[in-house]
């Protein structure tokens, strides 16, 4: 019979972002910067078609961007590149998915804005495993009918992960952009894609001139169970690389707990401690996730360009 920390150590580990925890993303309307954020130490760099392109540009932005997709396709290495289309429900989203099919322009992952139901991701995953792409689906979760409708998204055939929007969260919901004010909803995703057994990455953190709030901020992610953030600049990304790595100490107790759980199954015991503290499954668990963390390749360790 299997001891519980003979269970713990065969457990399925929990799902890990997509490549790393860095994202950064950047507007489809300035071509000039997709290679600036490529080499920025990004492990994901999300090309924007939405809302950071005004209306009158979107036909502009396309071109640019699945040309640039198009480019990266043909042998290159580097970040996984994404792009955020358009909502679905309208005609600029429908037409990013069709242009995508037509030219087999298609990205590492593709993210889905304003997802309410799975309704939206289902329609993008229809067209993603019919022209056979390895594409992944994200979806962005931005308001509260987003957050209320997190069952049925996290139960989309298909969906690869889920992103928080907390400034449209914000707008929609009436509230400001304050860690208060955002527990409730970043707790509400991150249950619901932990029990979906997807990844989640936070929202950006806007004030960029704002260090400080910006490593509070990710420190809450990381404690909530983010698996990564989202940058708008690249000079926020070092801070959220540091962040998302464990400490010298975390790092030193997590080895201790798998080392005290290794030899307490190899003496046949079902129990153990580790600098004084009861050992069990969950503890074992969790300081396998911190040794992952510390496993991911570093990010952002060259010096952040000039703001442009």
């Amino acid at each position: 019979m299997q001891s519980p920390l003979d269970r713990a150590n065969s457990t399925t580990p929990a799902p890990a972002g997509p490549s790393g925890p860095t994202w950064l993303v950047t507007p489809g309307i300035a071509p000039a910067r997709f290679e600036t954020a490529i080499t920025s130490g990004a492990e994901v760099v999300l090309l924007d078609l939405e809302d950071s392109v005004p209306a009158g540009s979107k036909a502009d932005a396309r071109t640019a961007v699945l040309a640039f997709v198009g480019d990266r396709a043909r042998g290159a290495s580097g970040p996984l590149l994404g792009v955020r289309i358009n909502a679905v429900d309208g005609s600029e989203g429908l037409r990013d998915v069709a242009a995508m099919g037509e030219g087999s322009l298609w990205p590492d992952l593709v993210v889905v804005p304003k997802a309410e139901s799975g309704r939206e991701i289902e329609a993008v995953v229809r067209a993603v495993h019919g022209a056979r792409a390895a594409t992944r689906v994200w979806a962005l979760i931005e308001s509260p009918r987003g957050i209320m409708g997190l069952p049925g998204i996290m139960r989309t055939p298909g969906l690869a992960g889920v992103l928080f929007g907390a400034a449209d969260y914000a707008a929609a919901a009436g509230c400001q952009i304050t860690s208060r004010a955002m527990w409730y909803p970043r707790a509400q995703l991150i249950t619901a894609a932990a029990a979906a057994g997807v990844p989640a990455v936070d929202s950006p953190y806007f004030s960029l001139e704002d260090q400080d709030g910006l490593r509070r901020d990710s420190l809450e992610a990381v404690e909530l169970g983010f698996a990564g953030k989202v940058a708008v600049h690249p000079r926020q990304l070092s801070i959220i690389a540091q962040t998302f790595a464990p400490s010298p100490r975390e790092l030193e107790a997590a080895r201790a707990v798998l080392d005290a759980a290794a030899a307490a199954v190899g003496t046949g015991s079902g129990i153990t401690t580790a600098d004084g503290a009861m050992v069990g499954p969950p503890l074992v668990e969790a300081a396998r996730a911190v040794v992952r963390r510390a496993d991911r390749r570093p990010a952002a360790t060259a010096p952040s360009p000039k703001a442009s």
